[in-house]
């Protein structure tokens, strides 16, 4: 199972790589696993401002449909344009291509609530 020690994560299962006041967001190694091939990522919100842990898009697999999480309050100023063609890049490059979206953070005080490496490891087990 792959948990970068660089990044920070949610217990919905989603990854946050921190650069300043900027967030980027995707789903763990783990949660691409448990979700299988992903067939569709649905992001509407692009340029809207969202509550941490609110609802921000969903990702369609072929046995289910996941609801995606803020890990994060802010405003979404980037969605990975690449997953409308090609939304498997999530199951083959989940910490990489595979981003979802990018959030300018309006609070940064909650990047202390945030698992680290080891804390998201002992969540999955």
């Amino acid at each position: 199972m792959n948990v970068p020690e660089n990044l920070k994560y949610t217990k919905d299962h989603e990854w946050i790589s921190i650069d300043g006041d900027t967030a980027t967001v995707g789903i763990t190694d783990f949660a691409q696993g448990e979700l299988g091939d992903i067939v569709y990522v649905e992001i509407e919100t692009e340029g809207e401002s969202i509550d941490q842990e609110e609802i921000f898009g969903s990702v369609e697999a072929v046995k289910t449909v996941s609801d995606l999480f803020m890990p994060l309050s802010g405003e979404i100023i980037e969605f990975n344009e690449e997953l409308e063609s090609e939304p498997e890049t999530v199951n083959s490059d989940a910490y990489g291509k595979g981003w979802m979206i990018k959030i300018k953070m309006s609070d940064t005080s909650q990047v202390a609530d945030l698992l680290d490496a080891s804390a998201y490891k002992a969540l999955i087990g």
